[in-house]
């Protein structure tokens, strides 16, 4: 029961952080959410800096769980086509993700305030798909599905246009089929570029 309240509080900070940010968030507003008084979310977490570091805990393990990261790979594509399919499940993930969504809006808003919302927001935005993709276009280079090209800034080229536009869909969520369909094309476009001749 207590491990189901402690998800609870995470669940409901998460919302109300992603809403209202850190400092626009106060644990008698957290506590009336979920039907408690203040005492019981301190039973549980001893400060909103102790709910804010288990909140930034779990979402490291589920985004690595459910996305992957440079530590936890996915395999090699065998084709450009499976490339593309690969690419649009981890973009469709990230931008579909309820809980993903709300944790780069947090990490957005907090990144200025917090060094360790600043750190995680880089390595989500862009150094963490940069090092998760580079070994997977040397592995596609060996396959011999790409020229021979710098990995590292290939990986860099081809992510950070894909991280705009999901970023894109979090502000204007009304254009979201429309980033999807850019971010397939690009993808197309890009191992068509970057193919083995």
């Amino acid at each position: 029961m207590a491990k189901d309240t402690k998800e609870r509080i995470l669940a409901a900070a998460l919302e109300m952080f992603s809403q209202k940010g850190y400092e626009g968030t106060n644990i008698r507003e957290l506590s009336a959410s979920l039907g408690l008084v203040k005492s019981g979310i301190y039973k549980h977490y001893e400060s909103k800096e102790a709910i804010w570091n288990a909140l930034l805990d779990r979402m490291i393990a589920y985004y690595g769980e459910r996305f992957g990261s440079p530590e936890r790979l996915p395999p090699v594509p065998d084709s450009p086509e499976e490339f593309v399919v690969m690419t649009m499940r981890m973009a469709g993930f990230t931008i579909r993700d309820e809980q993903i969504v709300k944790t780069r809006k947090v990490l957005t808003l907090e990144q200025f305030r917090d060094e360790r919302a600043r750190e995680l927001a880089t390595k989500h935005f862009l150094t963490g798909l940069t090092e998760m993709f580079t070994p997977i276009f040397a592995g596609m280079m060996d396959k011999g599905l790409l020229r021979r090209d710098d990995p590292a800034m290939l990986a860099f080229a081809y992510t950070t246009p894909i991280s705009a536009l999901i970023r894109l869909c979090d502000r204007e969520p009304e254009k979201t089929e429309e980033a999807v369909s850019r971010i397939e094309a690009f993808s197309r476009h890009f191992v068509m570029i970057h193919g083995a001749k």
